[in-house]
């Protein structure tokens, strides 16, 4: 029961986290500089997708050039993954 639970908060803050992303209070770039515990399972894809102009093409591209699977995780990106990532986003 206390995994459901956990599991259950962490659903609910990567809820909000989306919302964040999407309203613009929480940038992208700050996200993966420094992603909260509950973040780092969750898929890069997913992230990005919740970022404004950001649709399913755009972000395939993205990950692509960056060398980065559709099912990476935030907490799974090497350094070099992040940086080449946090770079392209700036642009």
């Amino acid at each position: 029961m206390d995994a459901l639970a956990r599991a259950n908060q962490i659903r609910i803050q990567r809820a909000q986290l989306k919302r964040d992303l999407k309203a613009g209070r929480l940038s992208i770039h700050a996200l993966l500089l420094n992603p909260p515990e509950y973040v780092e399972t969750a898929k890069v894809f997913d992230m990005l997708l919740a970022v404004p102009k950001y649709g399913r093409v755009k972000v395939n591209k993205i990950l692509v050039h960056c060398r980065i699977a559709p099912s990476k995780t935030i907490g799974g990106l090497s350094e070099r993954q992040r940086s080449e990532l946090i770079s392209l986003l700036h642009r």
